[in-house]
């Protein structure tokens, strides 16, 4: 029985109507209301092994894929028409990729998150060709955590992404698998890959089109699901660990269940926290991740929704942009939740998940300083004059938009550096950093949240803030080959908003 008294006292809580959200066409808009599909999990690959290290077989391909009832839309994937497979690595496992490009056209692939040498991590100068392959070699660094890959085409990620170039990782450890956590892929462990579209009326997508599309990052109105519009799951387990990746170019959403039930966090961008932490919604801007245990042990059936980002928020919009668009102001159905009877019991979660030593600023051999911002009306600006952005401005790291023939920072290998990310815009920007993992220090100098005290590489810096993380910069050096960072809004990137940086 579902709980419709505490579901409705709930959605009237945070402000919404319990009669709109509930409707499945809010999860699509152009399609029947009737429609339900079983949510689809990726194929998960572990690798062939041979000689000792781990083989991964990858073709970047086109394809046609059947998102809304009697529409067909070209699409790319990895191994597939959409999206691509989880590829799953243990911490010490040496590996190879094998990267085929059958797309017809130019591509990257970056492993966001993964701790590798610049000439393996998929940045936009590491170009496969058509009709040539890319197989870097690597061995996995880092602890147990859930992490992703995607195009990183030069002026041309968030157009591939868009299309379906993207697909999750997932790391395990060998403290991981002593937790008793949900760990059973397609079962227990569900992957969710979430993201928003707009389509055509004749099914194909539809990307950027008005200026607007560029200035606040493109913005869908059907979510999909692994690539499932309006999917359902049936949990057969009393828990279940979801890995939740926001995919989307642009939109940040807000996680929450429509009958107000809380949640486990238990990991974030790089690693499990150290404890699990009781939530009952939770922010997720473009990158992130985050690792959350449900408990279903009441048997009700229940939604995972997406809640608007309340207008007080310290992410939300500011200024004319508050004005200019909708961002983040919808309420967006994205899985209905139906357990089966007889559910199997789960293990109780651990109290303690992780270690993590938490880095001291004294560490620190340096600081750095960059400014993220959005000029408008301003004329082309940046090096070059390009005018890509609204209304002729470019999007700006410290003045700067993202030249592939200059290097703007210059990192010695094994230091520990503090980046402090001010944004002088009027909307918030996911950051992001290439090389592996850091820890955030604080926010307009107040301490992280519980949610942000793991490894993070992408961090939300509101409009106006200045965050504070740190970094070590370790075991790989190339004064040849760069590493980026960037905001993770596809559309801000792929028009300026990114820089380079090598470790010598």
């Amino acid at each position: 029985m579902i709980h419709t008294a505490n579901r409705r006292k709930f959605l009237e809580t945070i402000g919404i109507g319990s009669a709109g959200l509930l409707l499945p066409d809010f999860a699509f808009s152009q399609t029947s209301a009737s429609l339900v599909n079983e949510l689809k999990v990726p194929e998960l690959l572990t690798g062939s092994s041979r000689n000792g290290r781990l083989h991964y077989a990858l073709t970047a391909q086109t394809g046609v894929s059947n998102f809304l009832p009697g529409l067909s839309t070209p699409s790319i994937g990895i191994n597939g028409r959409f999206l691509g497979p989880t590829l799953r690595f243990k911490n010490g496992d040496d590996v190879a990729m094998h990267v085929q490009n059958s797309l017809g056209e130019e591509t990257t692939l970056h492993w966001h998150g993964l701790h590798v040498p610049a000439k393996a991590d998929g940045g936009p100068a590491l170009i496969i060709a058509n009709g040539s392959s890319w197989n870097p070699e690597f061995k996995i660094m880092q602890p147990a955590g859930t992490f992703w890959y995607h195009s990183h085409r030069l002026n041309n990620t968030g157009q591939q992404v868009y299309r379906g170039l993207a697909g999750l990782i997932i790391i395990d450890d060998d403290e991981s698998s002593q937790l008793g956590l949900p760990s059973d892929y397609g079962v227990d462990d569900i992957p969710l890959i979430v993201q928003d579209r707009r389509f055509n009326t004749d099914g194909s997508f539809r990307y950027v089109g008005m200026g607007m599309d560029t200035m606040t990052g493109l913005f869908g109105d059907t979510i999909l699901v692994n690539g499932t519009v309006s999917p359902v799951f049936t949990p057969t387990t009393s828990k279940v660990r979801f890995r939740l990746l926001n995919g989307s170019n642009a939109r940040t959403y807000n996680f929450a269940f429509d009958d107000g039930r809380k949640f486990q966090l238990i990991g974030g961008d790089g690693s499990l926290l150290q404890q699990a932490a009781e939530l009952q919604s939770l922010e997720l801007a473009p990158a992130e991740r985050a690792e959350i245990v449900v408990d279903f042990s009441d048997g009700s059936p229940v939604n995972l929704v997406s809640l608007p980002m309340a207008s007080n928020s310290e992410f939300a919009p500011q200024g004319m942009m508050r004005n200019m668009h909708p961002m983040n102001t919808e309420a967006f159905h994205i899985l209905s939740l139906q357990p089966q009877s007889n559910l199997e019991t789960s293990e109780s979660l651990a109290r303690n998940l992780a270690s993590i030593r938490r880095m001291q600023e004294s560490e620190a051999s340096r600081s750095r300083q960059f400014t993220l911002s959005m000029p408008m009306g301003m004329g082309g600006g940046g090096r070059g004059g390009r005018g890509r952005g609204m209304m002729g401005g470019e999007f700006l790291i410290n003045g700067k938009a993202m030249d592939i023939n200059i290097i703007d920072e210059q990192i010695s290998v094994g230091s520990t550096e503090i980046w402090e990310i001010t944004n002088d815009s009027m909307m918030m920007h996911p950051f992001h950093i290439h090389h592996g993992q850091f820890q955030v220090l604080d926010r307009d100098g107040k301490p992280p949240k519980p949610q942000e005290m793991g490894f993070k590489d992408t961090v939300k810096v509101g409009p106006g803030q200045t965050v504070r993380f740190i970094m070590k910069f370790e075991n790989f050096s190339d004064a040849e080959t760069a590493y980026m960072y960037h905001c993770h809004i596809l559309e801000h990137e792929d028009n300026g908003m990114m820089g380079q940086f090598v470790v010598v």
